[in-house]
């Protein structure tokens, strides 16, 4: 959403002597403020060494030194006070107080504790749901092509029996009574609390939250949301109409590292999709490359794939994208570079939440959602694994090395469903 802006700036080859100190300057009090700086002062990135603040080819004359305040002054803008809530805690906009109590309320009472749990991972694919059921498509034709994420989940419990919806009843009434007793919207609530169950993953991260969303006004339609049974190709022309690339559809299935079924064989309810569903690192993007070997339950359901682990679960529809020729190298890349897969994610679900809104009409929380902790650890084959066992997909890049975790092969035990 950001960009950073390098700390380098240079001045016109053409000022005079002495004037490039001023520029120098100038761009050096706007700091990050790139386009703002770029479209106020002719100074701009250094290119090379040769135009970095130094020479003095003469020219044109200096801007007065009263404009340059006057630029400076317009373009940096002042500090506001921060608002101080009721709770003392503080926050860049007091619309955003009411946040803080409704954080104060989930993390005991939804998440246990600020546990990254069974609840934790279904808040997290609550905000997919909701909001992904949005088609331009349909609204071109003429249709009601879904409110995005305006929380018509919650709002109309007929979306709950659409097939891809299948369990996520639990969630939606244990979110609902939160949502009415504060008094917020139900798109707002369903992406602040996925922001904060994930946040209490173990180096989870800081997804961005805008609230002012409004109330849903009627259900989305049934079919807008991908299902594990579908092919690679009707998945990203599904995400392709509600305005994802190839790639953002990789980024959006991050969440996987912290996820689990329930549904897709709910006799073995809890199974994870990786071997550690409370780290929000890249195992899953390992694991679903390993062969599969292993039916976790009693038999192979719709939507299902062989695992490469007792215990471990592996969707139809993740075997195949991270094979697919159009998304494989993105999927091998969250291996690579797990701070990248962290920024991506991170990205990809602000720009999930924001469907069907204008992000300047809306408020800023962003401060109000806790700051991840712990440490995980760097990808890892699975223990009794070889680099023989994964079946790389990626023709342009090797795929990564990795060591084994030392032991035998043991199974992956069932994320609690009471968590």
């Amino acid at each position: 959403m950001f960009e950073s802006v390098p700390g380098d700036w240079a001045y016109p080859s053409s000022w005079v002597g002495g004037q490039h100190r001023l520029c120098h300057a100038r761009c050096q009090l706007l700091g990050t403020a790139s386009s703002l700086a770029a479209a106020l002062f002719p100074c701009r990135l250094a290119r090379d060494r040769g135009n970095r603040c130094g020479h003095t080819p003469s020219g044109e004359a200096l801007l007065p030194l009263a404009l340059l305040a006057a630029s400076v002054s317009a373009a940096v803008p002042s500090v506001s006070k921060r608002a101080t809530c009721s709770s003392g805690k503080t926050t860049a906009n007091d619309a955003c107080c009411v946040w803080f109590d409704v954080l104060d309320d989930i993390q005991e009472n939804l998440f246990h504790g600020g546990e990254c749990g069974e609840n934790a991972h279904e808040s997290l694919r609550l905000i997919f749901h909701d909001a992904i059921a949005f088609s331009p498509a349909l609204t071109a034709q003429g249709q009601f092509g879904g409110g995005g994420a305006d929380g018509s989940i919650m709002a109309f419990p007929d979306e709950l029996q659409y097939a891809a919806n299948n369990g996520l009843d639990e969630i939606v009434e244990a979110q609902r009574p939160f949502a009415l007793k504060h008094n917020v919207t139900f798109g707002d609530f369903i992406q602040f609390a996925g922001a904060v169950g994930v946040a209490n993953c173990n180096g989870g991260p800081q997804i961005g939250f805008f609230a002012g969303r409004s109330n849903a006004t009627q259900p989305a339609p049934d079919g807008l949301v991908p299902q594990p049974t579908d092919s690679v190709t009707d998945i990203l022309a599904r995400v392709s109409d509600a305005g994802f690339a190839s790639v953002e559809l990789v980024w959006m299935l991050v969440s996987h590292t912290v996820a689990a079924q329930d549904k897709v064989d709910d006799s073995i309810p809890g199974a994870p999709f990786d071997s550690t569903p409370s780290d929000f690192d890249a195992q899953f993007f390992v694991e679903s490359m390993l062969n599969g070997t292993v039916t976790p339950g009693s038999t192979l359901h719709d939507g299902e794939a062989l695992s490469p682990i007792p215990g471990e679960f592996r969707l139809q529809s993740d075997f195949l994208i991270g094979r697919d020729n159009r998304t494989s190298c993105e999927w091998q890349k969250m291996i690579a570079d797990r701070a990248n897969m962290l920024q991506k994610f991170e990205q990809t679900v602000l720009k999930i939440s924001l469907l069907g809104f204008d992000q300047s009409t809306l408020t800023d929380c962003s401060d109000v959602v806790p700051v991840a902790t712990g440490t995980v650890a760097d990808p890892f084959l699975p223990a009794g694994k070889t680099m023989a066992d994964i079946e790389a997909a990626c023709a342009a890049t090797p795929f990564p090395t990795l060591s084994t975790a030392p032991g035998a092969e043991t199974s992956v035990p069932a994320v609690p469903l009471d968590s």
